[in-house]
């Protein structure tokens, strides 16, 4: 069902001249293009908006939603990804800024006081943006709104946006302008992962990439020669994340997945179909099967040293299982297209652990295990998680010499194969946090920050069995949505039939 939010605002959009809506977004030219002519106005839009679509995503949505924003706003605020990189875009729109700033134009400082970002596109292209906008430091950086357009859609389903693909006509675009327009500013924690290892002998180590993932979209690539983290005779490798990293099993199945639909993009049409390959490839990959298909050395206790750091603490060595074989570092409540390894503790569990609530600006990533898909599908039962490991402001994996000669990794959704040496030094993977950023939420918000009021729904109370926080049909819905998700079956698959 629409949110009672979404339905007044398509009331208002049907019962207002559309010319007078658009002017709360409107952006002239002579802000957006250098060299443009000035033109004044004595309208300042409430909610002036850049746009930022990734054209290829969503199958043939993300064009169609291109032509849609761009026949409602100045063309100019409507940038397709793949022509223009957002950095460059939001490099020039802030030098422009600041030029007509310091000739006392006041047109141009409201603009930048209520610029918002939309970025239309999978979690990929949502990290993309985010990541530029926390490069540019701003001393207020502008707020983000997210649209589903990808496979699993964490980030706009952990604050409210939806995980299913949206309607492409004006009517729809209107809507969701005027949600943007409602929303409320919520910052979120961005994370820096950094490898590093002893430059080998003979071979390459450079992170292998599944083959669709473009270029610009990677997460994860070496430093150059003259950046500050590079030490002679290493090889550093640099990334960062806003939702999770995870290593292991379901990294392995996510990379194999993406590799095959680049190879036979005819058998990836639709949703169903994409669910079943995905199952198929977990199974055969041995993630149902884990104990007898699965080596130990894959096991994360095998492959490295997991140590972790609380704030302003000591670097401590993490007990991991030695049944775990993918581990979840988690900053949102979503994960493989919904669901939330973390869960909801206890009150009493926390108290015991010395754990606290997961927030998205707190500064703390939520570490989780999975021992195989078995142990995954206890996310589709309500209060279903993961085994809770720890809280960490840093976490370091040590992979010892000769542990494994790769393991699999993925950030927000985009998996690699990382080759590892045998006869070198320790490898060491170290995520630590960096900065924030603001983000765009919905009432519909997932996500809790740290300066909310305690919800009922977040913590369990320990003499409560279980919480039913949503409907019967939200829940069925929430259990079949998912094109690509480690953990989720089809109704249709019979899983005693798997190979």
């Amino acid at each position: 069902m629409a949110s009672f939010d979404a339905m007044c605002s398509s009331e208002e959009a049907a019962a207002t001249p559309k010319s007078k809506i658009l002017n709360n977004y409107y952006i002239p030219n002579y802000i957006l293009v250098s060299g443009s002519e000035v033109q004044r106005s004595s309208l300042i839009p409430s909610c002036p908006v850049l746009v930022f679509i990734n054209s290829k995503s969503g199958g043939q949505l993300g064009g169609k939603l291109l032509l849609t924003y761009r026949s409602l706003l100045n063309e100019n605020q409507v940038i397709d990804l793949g022509e223009k990189a957002p950095d460059k875009v939001l490099h020039q729109l802030y030098v422009t800024l600041e030029k007509f700033k310091a000739a006392g134009d006041v047109f141009a400082s409201e603009i930048e006081k209520r610029l918002r970002l939309i970025v239309a596109g999978g979690d990929g292209t949502a990290s993309w943006l985010l990541g530029v906008v926390s490069d540019l430091k701003l001393p207020h950086s502008p707020p983000v709104a997210t649209v589903p357009l990808g496979t699993g859609n964490n980030i706009p389903f952990s604050f409210g946006w939806g995980k299913k693909n949206p309607n492409t006509d004006q009517q729809a675009v209107l809507s969701f302008l005027e949600q943007v327009k409602n929303a409320k500013e919520m910052q979120i924690d961005s994370w820096h992962i950094l490898m590093r290892m002893k430059a080998p002998k003979e071979g390459s180590f450079d992170p292998i990439a599944p083959l669709e993932l473009p270029h610009s979209l990677h997460a994860f690539h070496r430093v150059s020669q003259k950046d500050k983290l590079n030490v002679e005779g290493h090889h550093t490798f640099r990334g960062g994340f806003w939702n999770y990293f995870s290593m292991g099993m379901d990294a392995q199945v996510s990379y194999a997945f993406h590799s095959e639909r680049k190879l036979h993009p005819e058998k990836f049409q639709n949703q169903l179909v994409n669910q079943s390959t995905y199952l198929k490839l977990a199974g055969t990959q041995g993630w149902f099967l884990a104990p007898l298909l699965h080596p130990s050395s894959r096991n994360i206790a095998q492959m490295a040293k997991v140590k972790i750091m609380k704030k302003q603490g000591q670097w401590e060595e993490l007990h991991i299982p030695r049944y775990i074989r993918s581990i979840v570092c988690l900053n949102l409540p979503s994960f493989s297209g919904g669901l939330d390894p973390w869960g909801k503790p206890f009150r009493k569990k926390l108290r015991e652990r010395g754990l606290t609530p997961p927030y998205v600006d707190d500064g703390l990533l939520e570490i989780v295990g999975f021992r195989d898909a078995w142990h995954g599908l206890v996310l589709l039962a309500p209060n279903g998680h993961g085994t809770r490991l720890a809280q960490a402001n840093r976490v370091r994996f040590e992979f010892e010499k000769g542990a494994a000669d790769h393991t699999f990794m993925r950030i927000d959704g985009e998996p690699w194969k990382q080759p590892l040496p045998v006869d070198e030094d320790t490898v060491v993977v170290e995520i630590s946090h960096l900065r924030q950023v603001n983000m765009l939420a919905t009432p519909c918000c997932r996500s809790r920050s740290i300066n909310d009021a305690p919800s009922p729904a977040s913590i369990i109370d320990e003499d409560c069995e279980s919480i039913e926080d949503e409907s019967s049909e939200d829940w069925e819905e929430r259990r079949k949505f998912g094109a690509a998700d480690t953990f989720k079956i089809p109704e249709e698959v019979d899983i005693t039939q798997l190979s």
